[in-house]
C-alpha cells in the first residue's frame, strides 16, 4: 500500500486532520455603494444572521457595521458601510467620511451597484473615487433577477472601463443568487492568519445599540413617509431581570414637537406599534423575554450635538 493509499483509507480521521492542519484565513470587506443598493440585506445574508438594519428608506445605515461569517477555513469580517451621496448636513458629512474611512482599512472594497438604477449619479461618482484605491476591488450587481442579460453585461462593461476590478458578480441578495460563489471567492482571497473574532460571534456591535438600531429600523419602517431623518434612538436602560426577561428604556430623538406628535401617531398607535415591532424581534435575537419602554423627546438641533454622533459611532464633523 502506497503512502496515497493510506492517506485515503476511510476511518482514519484523514478529513478532520485535514482541515485542522489547513491555514486559515481571516480578513475584512467593506461594503460601499450609493444609498438603498441592498449593502445591509446582502450583509445579513452572508452572515446568515440579522446584523444590519433594512428599511426602504435611503441612509439607513449611518456608521459602519460588522458582520462575521465563516467560510471554509474562512473568518470574513463584512463592513457595512453607509450609503455614500453627496452630502448636504453634518451628520450626512459624517456618513459619508465613515463609508470611505472603512473601504482604506479592509483587506477588499466590494462595491455593490442597484442593477436597476445602474451608474447613475452616486454611482459613477463612487467608481472615480476608487480609482485611486489600492486595494483588491470587487464589483457586485446586485438585483439580477429585475434586469435583464444582456444588459448587466452592459452595466459590467460599463463599470469595469473606468475601474479595473479584480473581479464582477452578479447577485441577488434577496434570494441569494450568486452568493455562494462570492463568498467562495472572498474566502480564498483573504490573507493567511488567525481568526479575529470567537468562531461564534456574529457581530461586534454591542448589544444596547444593536436594541437601538433595531427600534430605529422599525421607526423607519412605520413611519418612513413621515419622519424626517432628524430622529435618532438611544438604550439609555439594560436591566437584566431574575425571572430571566430584560427591561430595555429606549428613547426617540426628535428635532421638534410636531416630529413627536408623528412618532407618537393618533392615541400613542404608532409608538406602540413600534414597540411591539422591536420587542418582537429583541425577544427572538436575545431568546429571552424583553419589557421595552420607548419615550420620545425632543432635542433640537441634535444633528448638531458631538455626544451623539459618539453615541451613533460617527466622528463628529468640525465644519
Amino acid at each position: 500500500m502506497t503512502e496515497n493509499d493510506f492517506a485515503a483509507v476511510p476511518g482514519e480521521g484523514n478529513d478532520d486532520d485535514a482541515k485542522a492542519v489547513a491555514p486559515t484565513r481571516s480578513g475584512f470587506v467593506a461594503l460601499i455603494g450609493p444609498t438603498n443598493a441592498g449593502k445591509s440585506t446582502l450583509v445579513n445574508r452572508l452572515v446568515g444572521a440579522k446584523v444590519s438594519i433594512v428599511s426602504h428608506k435611503v441612509q439607513t445605515t449611518r456608521a459602519v457595521m460588522r458582520g462575521i461569517a465563516i467560510h471554509d477555513n474562512a473568518q470574513i469580517v463584512f463592513m457595512d458601510t453607509p450609503g455614500i451621496f453627496k452630502p448636504r448636513r453634518r451628520l450626512d458629512r459624517a456618513m459619508v467620511t465613515s463609508a470611505w474611512g472603512g473601504a482604506k482599512d479592509a483587506d477588499i472594497i466590494l462595491l455593490l451597484i442597484d442593477s436597476e438604477r445602474g451608474l447613475k449619479g452616486d454611482a459613477e461618482t463612487i467608481l472615480q473615487g476608487l480609482k485611486d484605491v489600492r486595494q483588491k476591488k470587487i464589483l457586485c450587481l446586485n438585483k439580477i433577477d429585475q434586469v435583464k442579460r444582456e444588459d448587466l453585461l452592459k452595466l459590467a462593461a460599463a463599470a469595469n472601463d473606468i475601474v479595473a476590478f479584480d473581479r464582477t458578480f452578479m447577485i441577488s441578495a434577496t434570494n441569494g443568487s450568486g452568493c455562494d460563489d462570492l463568498m467562495n471567492y472572498l474566502s480564498s482571497e483573504l490573507p493567511q492568519g488567525p481568526w479575529y473574532y470567537p468562531e461564534d460571534q456574529i457581530s461586534d456591535l454591542p448589544m444596547r445599540q444593536l436594541a437601538a438600531e433595531i427600534t430605529r429600523e422599525k421607526l423607519f419602517l412605520r413611519l418612513h413617509q413621515e419622519l424626517p431623518y432628524a430622529s435618532h434612538v438611544e438604550t439609555e436602560k439594560w436591566e437584566e431581570r431574575k425571572d430571566g426577561s430584560v427591561r430595555i428604556e429606549q428613547v426617540i430623538y426628535v428635532e421638534r414637537d410636531s416630529q413627536k406628535k408623528i412618532a407618537l401617531g393618533k392615541g400613542g398607535e404608532a409608538i406602540k406599534a413600534i414597540s411591539s415591532a422591536s420587542r418582537k424581534e429583541l425577544s427572538e435575537i436575545l431568546e429571552q423575554p424583553v419589557h421595552l419602554f420607548l419615550f420620545v423627546k425632543v432635542r433640537e438641533n441634535w444633528g448638531d450635538d458631538p455626544e451623539r454622533f459618539r453615541e451613533m459611532g460617527l466622528e463628529f464633523p468640525r465644519n
